[in-house]
């Protein structure tokens, strides 16, 4: 049973650094790659335990020479600029383009490497260019080659997420991950620390949640979630789970600090807070445990709650915002609360969506007071956003657009790019995701710059990747899923459009895997990658391709895919029903005719399905394929019962179809929903040979 972290005090907190890869000089390719870089015949050897000198003052001089101090090189500090083989400096004379935080300015010559940047976290960020550019030996010594380099961020936020509610990662694994942040210069650590499925944080206030709500007798988040989804005092020989204590924070904020990552709290709201209420039910609008997943916005005991919640966590965590969540919120109970009735009465609300904004209003205007500014994800568009709000989009680019043209500052965290819990490779050949294909190279293909709000570019704070953890239990797999698509994400956040290189990134990227492994990471090996679904690589020609489609059943617009053409257009999905070649139909059945627009030989008719139940994907419980000559009259070829159930959790694709002998104009493909309230049916094509 995993319990609270052991306490450490913060003067004796161990630096950790990446050590140096097996890696000859011409194989370094720094990632991000710099914006500016030119290399020389030659190079520099350092020896180990060389000098340094910085004029850095104050806490920056200590953190800063106790973190190399502790690289492969052990730096060793000098008063002496003279006597040192490598020279940081705070310089005020750089030029306007390098006056942006971590910009920078790294010359490595034959004799001394010199770097100059105007703030702290540009001589941080030269050092993490100047590890990649290392080739360290045995003995300490290193090599570099002699480079000039001018570099500064693209985005002033370039974030990773990392979920801890589904599943619990001890305070040495978060560190871990922050030590590999700051080699690629990620600064903002979200830390998604309470939902539904675990409260992560000490709020001496609220003891119950973290001695229950951070506590489940089930072994993972799947067997929570299908098994009653109840939690557990601490001391229950079952319970699973774990906290963070304040004193845990406090060491892990320093330990970013001294990387130059921001952490940023998330405390749920108002949805996604099933723990809360179960231990608090008096916060829902039910009154009792196990009923509701939102708090009661009518009830004023929600407020000094949530209040009192986040002036604790203030008080842990000095970054300027703070996340409250926002999203998917289940607003049905709130239409029949009388409490929440009541509220809207006298705000003067007119639904439930400006309900949830004048929640979102209040704690904005409660968080301002504090110094602090609030981010949610997209859905706290809804009903009227707070004046500060800083929008997480991750619903697509929409809600970032909608944002940034009303004036807000926006982080685009797209799940399209930027979910690292789907897929990176095809799913049979990987552990279980909740769904979903983003590889290496669509990740890295992402402009967190829509061209509709291009003139609004600089409301554009930066990116973030999200790593939700439902199916991913073990550090291992956390890790597997993170790298390497975050050094993709953070050549997009770091790195002008016009200098990014596929190919180079993608050779760098093999090397940093090997770099990666060495330093005891478990990222996703590429030299493996099996890549895309077969049928999804060449359009397929049939008979039926082009014809015309008469939809009987509406397909969802939010998985369209081509429209009205999407079932005869010749293409067929790829391994993620986000690929905009899977067309879904939610809480319906599938009812189409393809009109062939003449009578036309015919042998075989198929189409095939998807089911991945972690999203509400399911197979048809059966199929009817039915054929006319003049659109009135169908006989009936086959009906194809399904034998898979829905409790089959893999990923998986599965024809129906018929084979025979016909004549027709009209053929009509019927296939029957599983009937689970929101549940999806996803097919791609209707072959017709």
């Amino acid at each position: 049973m995993l319990k609270h972290f052991t306490k450490l005090l913060l003067p004796l907190l161990a630096l950790a650094i990446f050590t140096g890869c097996s890696k000859t000089i011409e194989q370094n390719r720094i990632i991000p790659l710099p914006q500016s870089i030119s290399y020389f015949d030659g190079t520099f050897q350092l020896s180990a335990n060389s000098y340094f000198y910085t004029n850095l003052v104050g806490q920056d001089r200590v953190e800063f020479a106790d973190y190399l101090k502790e690289s492969p090189f052990a730096l060793q500090q000098v008063d002496s600029k003279e006597q040192a083989k490598v020279v940081f400096e705070i310089s005020n004379t750089l030029p306007d383009s390098l006056q942006k935080e971590g910009a920078y300015l790294l010359n490595i010559t034959s004799k001394q490497v010199q770097v100059e940047a105007t703030n702290p976290a540009g001589l941080f960020y030269a050092f993490q260019s100047l590890l990649q550019l290392a080739q360290i030996e045995t003995n300490g010594n290193a090599s570099f080659p002699l480079v000039d380099i001018a570099d500064y961020p693209r985005f002033n936020y370039r974030g990773l997420h990392l979920d801890v509610s589904r599943h619990f990662y001890t305070k040495e694994f978060i560190k871990k991950q922050l030590d590999a942040m700051a080699r690629y210069k990620m600064n903002y650590f979200h830390w998604h620390l309470t939902d539904g499925a675990g409260w992560r944080l000490e709020i001496s206030q609220y003891p119950e949640l973290t001695e229950i709500a951070a506590y489940r007798p089930y072994a993972n988040w799947k067997e929570w979630w299908n098994g009653g989804r109840k939690y557990c005092h601490y001391s229950d020989s079952n319970a699973v789970g774990g906290y963070y204590t304040k004193q845990d924070v406090e060491e892990i904020v320093a330990y970013a600090n001294q990387r130059h990552i921001t952490v940023i709290p998330e405390i749920e709201m108002p949805a996604h807070s099933e723990e809360v209420v179960a231990v608090y039910p008096q916060l829902s609008c039910t009154g009792q445990p196990y009923t509701s997943a939102e708090f009661c916005i009518g009830k004023e005991a929600t407020f000094e709650f949530l209040q009192n919640v986040l002036l604790e966590t203030i008080d842990m965590f000095p970054s300027a915002y703070i996340h409250i969540g926002g999203d998917e919120a289940d607003k049905r109970g709130w239409a029949k609360c009388k409490d929440c009735q009541r509220r809207m009465k006298e705000e003067g609300l007119k639904d439930v969506d400006e309900l949830q904004s004048y929640l979102i209003h209040r704690i904005q205007d409660f968080l301002s007071q504090q110094g602090k500014r609030m981010i949610g994800w997209d859905e706290i568009l809804e009903g009227g956003l707070a004046p500060n709000a800083i929008v997480m989009s991750w619903r697509g680019e929409g809600g970032g657009i909608e944002a940034a043209k009303k004036g807000h500052q926006v982080i685009m965290t797209p799940a399209e790019f930027c979910y690292f819990d789907a897929y990176q490779d095809a799913p049979v050949s990987q552990p279980e995701a909740i769904g979903g294909y983003l590889t290496l190279d669509k990740v890295y293909s992402y402009n967190p710059v829509p061209e509709e709000i291009k003139d609004k570019s600089d409301l554009i704070l930066g990116v973030q990747a999200n790593t939700w953890t439902e199916y991913i239990s073990t550090p291992e797999h956390v890790e597997h899923m993170i790298y390497p698509r975050l050094l993709a994400l953070s050549e997009v956040a770091w790195t002008q459009v016009d200098k990014k290189d596929w190919e180079s990134f993608r050779e760098g990227v093999l090397k940093e895997t090997a770099c990666l492994q060495e330093q005891g990471y478990s990222p996703f090996d590429l030299n493996h990658e099996v890549g895309e679904r077969t049928e999804a690589v060449t359009p397929i020609e049939h008979l039926g391709k082009s014809k015309k489609v008469i939809y009987n059943t509406p397909y969802s617009h939010h998985y369209a895919a081509a429209g009205d053409e999407s079932l005869t257009d010749g293409l067929r999905g790829g391994w993620s029903y986000h690929d905009k070649r899977w067309q879904g139909f939610l809480n319906t059945d599938l009812d189409v005719i393809v009109d062939m627009e003449t009578v036309t030989d015919i042998t075989a008719i198929y189409a095939e399905f998807l089911q991945l139940s972690g999203p509400y994907i399911w197979l048809p419980t059966n199929v009817i394929i039915s054929v006319s000559t003049d659109g009135s009259e169908y006989t009936q070829l086959k009906t194809i019962e399904n034998d898979i159930p829905t409790t089959y959790d893999k990923y998986i694709v599965v024809p129906f179809g018929w084979e025979g002998n016909t004549q027709a104009r009209f053929v009509r493909y019927q296939a029957t929903s599983c009937g689970i309230d929101g549940g999806w049916l996803f097919t791609d094509e209707i072959v017709i040979k």
